[in-house]
């Protein structure tokens, strides 16, 4: 594929938090390294898909919503993973365009990207990104002033180089769906440190994603869990990843996410297995979540099963007709292409005032 002379995408508002991420530094731990990355890898992965990006390029990960960009210099393109919708807007023209999908930016033209109802992270990837990379990542931790731009979050005025690569407009074929099934997790390593009747408290009832969630971790909120008497509720510092649950002497779990720190003093009563982390990750504070135990022979299997659904995913990508044409795929789909419409005569309930303004 040809490309054209590099643009920018320049950041006119990050938002409540933006940040540069890829797939993270692996294998670094040992030095104290988090390994950082995207919250859901998964996401990120199909948006960089969706531009014929390699895998594990950067892109912007958007927590909370509120992320407006320009395209200087030259068109770009970009893509939208995530529950989230945005809004294009140029010279005397604006529309809405649903997410997972490509699309190209007309020098000067904008992007607004509005979180939807119980989400709290997306991603916006760029064709032909150019970063720097540190210790082999250009993903962003603030607290280390490692990766991103200078190490730091996104601000206003900060531009990223990138390119229109061919110009084709993709999709995917279907959305993910939101998964409802408990978050599963392997018991401890310090599982031991707890009463029976906490652990069985833990497995059985819900929590909430307390307002005290970030890349870090995220705080639960629920029935308050009781150390067993003799162990305390501090231990030895020893190691933790990400999906490590972590409860401190108050009784209420910490979830340790992708810039989690790499050693803890606090009792694990469980770690949230691989598979499930990025459904947990992305949930919006106040959102509840239940637990339930599974074996780490489970665990495994059920990270091949999301690998390849995902890999299923990537490859039902599909390319969208040129503005103007008729989506036959939507069309013999028996889409509702014009939403509200009950009726097309005038004057009636459902008439064509409800027409949506999304294009396909």
């Amino acid at each position: 594929m040809s490309s054209r002379t590099a643009g920018l995408l320049e950041i006119v508002h990050p938002g409540a938090w933006a940040s540069l991420q890829d797939l993270g530094r692996p294998g670094l731990r040992r030095i104290g390294v988090p390994r950082s990355g995207a919250l859901e890898p998964g996401w990120l992965r199909l948006a960089n898909a969706l531009l014929g990006n390699a895998e594990d390029c950067p892109a912007i990960e958007m927590i909370g919503g509120g992320l407006v960009v320009r395209a200087l210099g030259e068109p770009l393109q970009v893509a939208l993973a995530g529950r989230l919708s945005a809004e294009v807007g140029g010279t005397g023209s604006r529309r809405r365009l649903p997410s997972w999908r490509s699309l190209t930016l007309a020098p000067g033209e904008t992007l607004r990207c509005v979180m939807l109802s119980g989400a709290r992270v997306g991603y916006l990837a760029l064709a032909g990104i150019d970063v720097p990379r540190r210790l082999g990542s250009a993903s962003t931790c603030p607290r280390a002033a490692l990766g991103g731009l200078d190490g730091q979050l996104l601000g206003p005025g900060d531009r990223i180089p990138g390119a229109l690569i061919d110009g084709s407009e993709r999709r995917l074929a279907a959305a993910p769906e939101s998964e409802a099934e408990p978050i599963r997790v392997v018991l401890g390593p310090q599982d031991d440190h707890f009463e029976r009747r906490s652990l069985a408290r833990f497995l059985d009832t819900a929590y909430r994603v307390s307002g005290d969630a970030d890349r870090m971790g995220l705080r639960l909120e629920g029935p308050r869990l009781r150390h067993a008497a003799g162990k305390g509720a501090e231990i030895v510092s020893d190691a933790t990843v990400p999906g490590s649950i972590q409860v401190p002497g108050h009784g209420l779990p910490i979830v340790l996410l992708a810039d989690g720190q790499t050693i803890g003093g606090y009792p694990k009563i469980a770690t949230v297995i691989s598979a499930d982390l990025p459904r947990l990750a992305v949930l919006a504070p106040g959102q509840t979540v239940r637990f339930t135990a599974v074996a780490v022979s489970a665990a495994e299997n059920l990270a091949r099963a999301r690998e390849a659904a995902l890999r299923a995913a990537i490859s039902a990508i599909v390319e969208l007709p040129h503005r103007g044409e008729a989506d036959l795929q939507a069309l013999y789909g028996g889409a509702n292409l014009i939403s509200g419409v009950v009726d097309a005569c005038p004057g009636r309930a459902g008439g064509a005032r409800g027409a949506a303004q999304e294009q396909p």
